[in-house]
C-alpha cells in the first residue's frame, strides 16, 4: 500500500514558466509535476498534485488530506502570506505539513516575509526553485519514517 502525500499549489502557480521567470524559473507547473512525482516515487510515496487559485478550494483539499494522505506539501502562492484560513486548515489537519516556495521568500517583498502557513508547517523550504519540491518529499519521508519507528 502506497502513502499518499497531497502536493498543493496555490495562486498564479499555473503560470510557472511564463510569470515573471528571473523570480520563479523556466519550469512549467507540469515539470514540476513531474519532478515531484518522480521524487515520490523513489521513496514509495504517491502524491496527489494540485493547483487553484481560489482560496476556498485549497482549504477543502487541506481538510480532504486529513483522511486520505499522510501529509501535506504546499505553496499556498500569494495565500502563504494573507490566509488565516488555509493555516486553520492545515492545523486542524493534524498532518505533517512541509511549506514550499521557488524563490526566497526573504529576500523579497516586506510583506512576502510573513507566512501564515509557517505556524502550522513542520518545515520549510524556500530559494531552491524546483528542487525544493524534491527536498520536500525527502523531507516528508523521513518525517513518516519517523513515526513508523
Amino acid at each position: 500500500m502506497t502513502t499518499r502525500i497531497y502536493v498543493l499549489n496555490g495562486p498564479n502557480l499555473n503560470l510557472l514558466g511564463v510569470r515573471e521567470p528571473a523570480i520563479y524559473g523556466s519550469e512549467t507547473l507540469e515539470d514540476l509535476r513531474a519532478r515531484t512525482g518522480k521524487a515520490a516515487a523513489a521513496h514509495g510515496l504517491e502524491i496527489d498534485f494540485r493547483q487553484s487559485n481560489i482560496e476556498g478550494e485549497l482549504v477543502n483539499w487541506v481538510q480532504e488530506a486529513r483522511g486520505k494522505a499522510k501529509g501535506i506539501i504546499i505553496n499556498a502562492g500569494a495565500y502563504t502570506h494573507t490566509s488565516v484560513a488555509i493555516l486553520d486548515a492545515l492545523q486542524a489537519a493534524e498532518l505533517p505539513v512541509i511549506e514550499v516556495h521557488l524563490s526566497n521568500i526573504f529576500r523579497r517583498d516586506q510583506f512576502r516575509q510573513h507566512s501564515y502557513v509557517s505556524l502550522a508547517a513542520t518545515g520549510v523550504i524556500c530559494g531552491l526553485g524546483g528542487k525544493g519540491y524534491e527536498l520536500a518529499i525527502e523531507a516528508m519521508a523521513n518525517i513518516l519514517a519517523t513515526r513508523k519507528a
